[in-house]
């Protein structure tokens, strides 16, 4: 998404939107949402509590390889580490292998560094295939994933409220009362100026049991339909933010 830049990595989500939010990087690139195992839910929940802005989307074709230290058998394997979306999307790979058991681990990357630098004999990472070259592990399975068509979306996340030419997508988070057709009326908002909606999905609020934000996606920029419907959402929605408006990926 950004070919020239210099990557820093971090070890946990909220870190990444602090960096972005107190401007000691110019962005960030953060995984939102996979074909098969769904949300991405802390990025959900980071995406309205910190002001950033969606600048692009990317979807990117997964596929998860088994890795481990030069030597190492699958059969000599009593772990497999990785982030547990990844895992989840290799139920199919541990219910034919019951005897190695799926490990979380903070990254797909990391968990292959951690195997080799740790020089574990029973373990294994599971990620993308250039792991293997960075750490000098070996691929004992290639393509381990569920289903063949694994897309994990992307967003580039910035502080500054800039879109780009041609963005035509918006996402936006909202609340309503807990009312009968509250959610009808908010949603009918997009519905009387033919917006088409291509994602909603609910998050609990923390610290409200039983109280709901809605976060959705549909296929407008910033024309004035759009504003039209944000503006009219705006009276019945509470809170209400927008999260980005950018160019829909292909």
């Amino acid at each position: 998404m950004i070919p020239s830049c210099q990557i820093l990595p971090c070890a946990r989500s909220a870190e990444v939107f602090d960096r972005v939010k107190n401007g000691s990087v110019a962005g960030a690139v953060i995984p939102i949402e996979n074909s098969l195992a769904g949300s991405v839910a802390e990025h959900f929940d980071l995406l309205l509590n910190r002001d950033v802005f969606i600048q692009r989307e990317f979807q990117l074709r997964i596929i998860h390889n088994l890795m481990a230290a030069p030597g190492v058998k699958v059969r000599d394997l009593r772990k497999a580490l990785s982030h547990p979306v990844a895992l989840e999307q290799c139920r199919d790979f541990f219910r034919e292998n019951p005897s190695i058991e799926p490990v979380p681990f903070y990254d797909t990357a990391g968990s292959v560094k951690h195997v080799i630098e740790r020089h574990l004999t029973d373990s294994a990472g599971i990620a993308g295939v250039q792991s293997a070259s960075v750490y000098g592990a070996k691929i004992l399975k290639s393509g381990i994933e569920d289903d063949k068509r694994n897309y994990t979306r992307f967003f580039l996340i910035r502080k500054q409220r800039k879109m780009l030419p041609g963005a035509n997508k918006t996402s936006i988070v909202f609340g309503v009362k807990n009312v009968a057709g509250a959610l009808f009326k908010a949603l009918s908002v997009f519905a009387l100026r033919d917006i088409t909606l291509s994602k909603i999905e609910s998050r609990p609020v923390k610290g409200k049991p039983w109280e709901y934000v809605f976060y959705l996606d549909f296929l407008r920029g910033p024309d004035e339909a759009a504003a039209n419907a944000l503006r009219h959402l705006a009276e019945i929605a509470e809170p209400l933010k927008v999260l980005g408006i950018y160019p829909a990926a292909e």
